[in-house]
């Protein structure tokens, strides 16, 4: 029988199932007995890119490992138990590959293998960016990135190690639990939405309030305070209720600045404890209920009806004293008087249009109306 192997093959002769040597590239004739007497060939035919370990069983690798030609042109690699290779295939990466043995051509191209071992958490530093990026795709690793503005706090196994800087950090992910806690080093605000208090005077209101702060020491907060947060926004939020519940309605809205920093003596002693610093706090806004607002609307109307009367008063006054003033100087100065006499008749002769005169002198009766009258 005649076995062609080309130049991207080799061949593999096996009598009667036994490994008898590799063949190059070329043309083989090899004679077969009949079924019922020994002696019968195979060629098995097996590409260069093919990985050999997925094509023969151990027993028959071992077999071809003894011959030279076969260990010549091929390489092995085999990765142990919690350690993985990167396969490169004439420099470029080619796959990751976990633990086991591994057997490829080593013929028309260069294979090269780089061994790192995962047991520890910890990623070496030579390995670059971009390449744990596509390991992490693949499962084999975890990333944490730590904001400019952020501290981060690494766990292994639920224990602290320590603190992590601002950047990208990659680990393997093996069996350690490794967890990175991110911690806020800006100043922050904490917001209180929708309160719903019942002050002194039985009145429902609802509030916004407001306060910044800022976490000075994240490690401690951490390690010696569970979920520092949420206990420092119940502290504020009962601050708050307590001093608005002991506060009449109209205090309440004529003193809402005052009350803001009255507030922030309140919360800071309790903020120091959980390592956190308040800045600045204060009411946003307060809503009255439908009701309340309509009875303080009336009120306030009233107030403004009430000013504005006052206000036409004083004017009332002011203008009549201001004639009052008047009527002594034309009484006291005659020349006065008749100037203002003048005055009059100028503003009626500015209205009157055509003006019609049936008998008399007009003249002689201006002047009888100029006159000046003997006292």
């Amino acid at each position: 029988m005649v076995y062609i192997i080309k130049e991207s093959e080799r061949g593999f002769l096996f009598k009667d199932g036994v490994f008898e040597r590799m063949l190059s590239p070329g043309k083989y004739r090899f004679w077969n007995s009949s079924a019922f007497e020994k002696g019968q060939s195979e060629v098995r035919r097996v590409q260069l890119t093919d990985q050999l370990t997925k094509v023969f069983t151990p027993a028959e690798l071992a077999a071809c490992k003894r011959d030279a030609d076969f260990t010549a042109q091929t390489v092995e690699q085999e990765v142990p138990d919690g350690c993985i290779a990167i396969h490169r295939v004439d420099g470029l990466l080619s796959e990751v590959l976990p633990s086991g043995k591994y057997l490829f051509w080593n013929i028309s191209q260069k294979h090269s293998f780089d061994l790192y071992d995962m047991t520890e958490p910890d990623v070496p530093e030579e390995i670059p960016a971009m390449l744990c990026d596509k390991l992490r795709a693949k499962g084999f690793m975890k990333s944490f990135e730590v904001g400019e503005s952020q501290q981060g706090l690494l766990l292994m196994n639920g224990k602290f190690e320590r603190m992590l800087e601002p950047g990208r950090y990659y680990f393997w992910n093996n069996a350690v639990n490794v967890q990175v806690r991110i911690a806020e080093t800006r100043q922050q605000e904490l917001s209180l939405n929708g309160q719903e208090i019942l002050t002194k005077d039985k009145v429902g209101v609802r509030l916004n309030f407001v306060c910044s702060y800022r976490v000075t020491d994240c490690l401690k907060a951490f390690r010696e305070i569970e979920d520092y947060e949420a206990q420092f926004y119940t502290a504020v939020q009962l601050a708050v209720r307590e001093h608005i519940a002991g506060l009449p309605l109209d205090e309440l809205l004529l003193q809402r600045d005052v009350i803001g920093e009255e507030l922030l003596k309140k919360i800071r002693p309790k903020a120091e404890t959980l390592y956190i610093e308040v800045y600045e706090a204060g009411i946003r806004d307060i809503i009255l209920p439908g009701d309340v607002r309509e009875i303080m609307n009336t009120v306030l109307l009233a107030e403004k009806r009430a000013q504005a009367n006052v206000i036409t008063r004083r004017e009332e006054i002011a203008s009549t004293r201001s004639l009052l003033n008047t009527a002594k100087l034309m009484d006291e100065n005659k020349t006065l008087y008749k100037l203002k006499e003048l005055e009059y008749l100028e503003r009626i002769c500015e209205n009157v249009g055509n003006l019609s005169v049936s008998g008399g002198d007009l003249l002689e009766n201006l002047r009888e109306l100029l006159r000046t009258k003997p006292e």
